[in-house]
């Protein structure tokens, strides 16, 4: 053989090496894409992480994030609120008792009110603000039972609505639905910065002290697909550990970073609807048998997830 087909024979096997190399790291990075890609998973139902302020998942992060399939049938839900009584409870006439008590986050995610079915949850998030005389000031529904404040018609609210797993839908949106069946898991909230997809700064809304200085923040999200996103910021957590541009509060400007991030990177479509939970002294979430972030407020209400 000459030397010169010598030569031409020794590039092609390089190059076929060099191919078939690339197409494995190729196939094996679509893989682990795929493998991280929770919306693209049929059985996806929940997921707990961490990640920075552009929404990439770390270890080092401080927005603790929760994001789930309602129509997953491994899950369930449920509303709880800070009462004196059993939830659900009615007096001798038949009329629902609805004797407020103050409560934190701890409180409403340990009493006999926050277990469904005898089971306690394995997720929750803190959600409505209270009022001077301890009642919740949104709308809030607990399996079709309805425990509201003055705002229930001006504020918006997050819900998941009845019906069989395959007909859970999520919504956020002022006031009661008008189709009944998305009446059924319902908690306050306030500070609407996502409507039908369009993003929104809501710090002048909001105001100095609550845009700028109360910075704890706890929110949710809705995408188009359907998806969930349950994301509480902890600022305190900001002096503990390396801070930089990307792993701080959250003022309102960068909602749409983190949310979208997260939403992108986890293959859950795009934003839809979002708003605040109460925030400042308030936020608290909950995974797993452990509290990750804690405020001392009282508040109004948690939103709870069950496995079955």
């Amino acid at each position: 053989m000459s030397t010169k087909k010598l030569i031409l024979l020794f590039i092609l096997i390089v190059t076929g090496s060099l191919l078939s190399g690339c197409q494995a790291i190729k196939a094996n990075s679509i893989a682990q894409a795929s493998k991280s890609c929770s919306g693209k998973d049929a059985k996806f139902s929940l997921e707990f992480f961490k990640t920075n302020n552009r929404g990439e998942k770390s270890k080092k992060g401080i927005n603790h994030v929760i994001i789930f399939n309602p129509q997953s049938p491994a899950l369930d839900f449920k509303v709880n609120v800070g009462l004196a009584h059993k939830l659900y409870a009615k007096d001798a006439r038949g009329r629902l008792r609805k004797e407020y008590v103050p409560k934190q986050f701890r409180e409403l995610i340990s009493d006999g009110n926050s277990k469904l079915n005898g089971q306690a949850a394995i997720a929750a998030i803190n959600a409505d603000y209270i009022d001077t005389d301890d009642q919740p000031q949104g709308l809030n529904i607990s399996r079709g039972v309805e425990y509201s404040g003055d705002f229930r018609n001006k504020r918006s609210s997050f819900g998941i609505s009845g019906g069989t797993p395959q007909q859970r839908q999520a919504t956020i949106q002022a006031g009661r639905r008008k189709n009944n069946i998305l009446n059924y898991n319902l908690v306050g909230g306030n500070g609407r910065f996502y409507r039908q997809g369009k993003f929104k700064d809501i710090c002048q809304d909001l105001g100095e002290f609550a845009c700028k200085s109360a910075t704890n923040r706890s929110m949710v999200a809705v995408t188009n697909q359907g998806y969930v996103i349950l994301l509480v910021n902890d600022a305190k957590a900001n002096s503990e550990i390396e801070s930089s541009s990307i792993n701080q509060e959250l003022l309102p400007e960068m909602f749409d970073d983190v949310l979208n991030g997260i939403a992108r990177n986890n293959c859950l479509g795009n934003i839809q609807e979002g708003m605040l939970f109460d925030g400042g002294m308030s936020p608290g979430l909950y995974y797993n048998n452990k509290i990750y972030v804690e405020n001392l407020g009282s508040i109004g209400s948690v939103f709870l997830i069950y496995k079955k």
